[in-house]
């Protein structure tokens, strides 16, 4: 355990007078331009060692926020003529050595004389009820060499569709299970629906749930579906070198999603076309970052900007605007790891968010950059399976969790608010929403989301939320 982190655990965990328990957040509609484009808004990413079998490594990226299970008749395609983008950087610098990208295209059967997305029961991703499907392409582009190489991993696989109802999908899950493939590298990936696994009350926006912490404990993304981008790689396709090792054994991962620069509509026909260069219009690596330290004239830069040039960020980390509203609202003064210093400092959150933490996901030679860090020398640590489990990552005495990677299940708001207020420089707190763990249960085994709500469930937004 990080020797810091260590410190403040063994202070124990003091009961903040804000707030209650736990939730869990992410990147959905988080800056402007992705807000009013969903199929290239990535709400999530996860990184983690894969608990069924630790000599894999699970990296998963979702798009389309606030999926409602009975939207259609189009329901959620993912977007054509765009990258969908898992990038890997294995050496520490701020540049991605590894790529995997995701291309899809649409098909159409009865395009003239149908609305419906089926004509009758569905029963494998090839049936012909099924009057709309997408299939894909996932390259692997290996950039660490003197020369740029490209695997293809899966072609022409088809993606899951949308769960559109009982009646239209007798069974979703052996339709996602024919949707899971083996990729040419000894991996497997899954592109198609799932139950979203963000889970949050969003009434944090409301000045921090209503200024006196009684806007809590209601899943407000409780019932909503994503489109889930899932691979399952051998840890020797991600490292350098393909080694495994003590001082070669971190990765950082994050998402992007990159179109054509110009966008076309013909006023004649109502078709739309890209033209020019690619432009990347999404990124998404730690959780919250886009939403809570990048203010809101830069958000849509962020999106476009690239982790070499992630040190024009750090005054946003290192005086961030969270800390400064809780103590606007509460009173409760920003936290400093550095009070004999002119301003505010966050050391910590530049650790968490930019760097990795020493001793446990900081790379040698690391240049700091936002992105997910992952040591994939770190044991898996499950839910059920692992007597030191906690939602709350490293923060709660789980090496196995967030920030070190993200599992499924880790609740990256709570360790978020509790790390902003100070959980790493002294001043431990309990903050949180109130929402415990996911509506659903996830998967033991890839590609671990769990399955979407139905079109045809009645009320999928209302209920309690499963317990941790």
């Amino acid at each position: 355990m990080v020797a810091g982190i260590a410190a403040f655990l063994s202070l124990g965990l003091a009961v903040s007078a804000l707030a209650p328990t736990r939730g869990d957040a992410s990147s959905h509609r988080e800056a402007p331009f992705t807000a009013s484009e969903p199929q290239i808004d990535n709400t999530d990413v996860y990184a983690f060692t894969s608990p069924d079998n630790p000599a894999m490594v699970t990296l998963i990226s979702n798009w389309i926020p606030f999926e409602e299970p009975a939207g259609g008749p189009n329901f959620y395609p993912f977007a054509e003529r765009t990258r969908y983008d898992i990038k890997v950087s294995n050496d520490g610098d701020a540049s991605a050595e590894i790529i995997y990208r995701w291309v899809f295209r649409d098909h159409y059967r009865q395009p003239t004389t149908q609305f419906l997305y089926n004509d009758g029961p569905v029963t494998s991703l090839t049936d012909p009820n099924l009057l709309f499907f997408q299939t894909y392409d996932l390259k692997k582009i290996d950039r660490s060499g003197r020369r740029r190489q490209v695997t293809t991993l899966a072609n022409n696989e088809i993606a899951a569709p949308s769960d559109v109802g009982r009646a239209s999908m007798p069974s979703y899950e052996d339709l996602r299970n024919e949707a899971t493939v083996p990729t040419s590298d000894g991996g497997r990936t899954y592109a198609g629906q799932a139950d979203d696994p963000f889970f949050i009350d969003l009434r944090v926006f409301d000045l921090l749930y209503g200024g006196d912490f009684s806007e809590v404990g209601d899943d407000t993304v409780r019932g909503f579906n994503t489109n889930t981008l899932a691979l399952q790689v051998p840890k020797t396709e991600v490292t350098r070198g393909g080694n495994v090792t003590a001082n070669n054994s971190v990765i950082g991962v994050w998402s992007t999603a990159s179109r054509r620069s110009a966008k076309i509509s013909d006023p004649k026909t109502g078709r739309v076309s890209y033209q020019g260069r690619f432009a990347q219009v999404s990124r998404l690596g730690n959780p919250l970052v886009n939403e809570v330290v990048v203010p809101r004239g830069l958000k849509d830069f962020f999106n476009a900007s690239f982790p070499p040039k992630d040190e024009q960020f750090l005054g946003a980390v290192n005086n961030p605007i969270l800390p400064r509203v809780v103590e606007a609202v509460y009173g409760i003064e920003q936290p400093d790891s550095d009070p004999n210093r002119a301003g505010i400092q966050r050391q910590d959150l530049i650790n968490v968010f930019l760097t990795g933490l020493q001793g446990l996901n900081q790379p040698q030679n690391v240049e700091a950059s936002e992105m997910l860090r992952l040591n994939l020398s770190t044991p898996p640590c499950e839910q059920g399976t692992c007597e030191d489990f906690s939602s709350l990552g490293v923060i709660g005495g789980d090496n196995a969790g967030f920030p070190n990677g993200r599992r499924l299940a880790d609740d990256v708001l709570d360790i978020a608010l509790q790390v902003f207020e100070g959980e790493l420089i002294g001043n431990p707190n309990d903050l949180g929403d109130a929402v415990n763990a996911n509506e659903k249960s996830f998967f033991s085994t890839f590609p671990y989301v769990a399955l979407p709500h139905r079109g045809s469930d009645p009320a999928p937004h209302e209920g309690t939320n499963s317990q941790p």
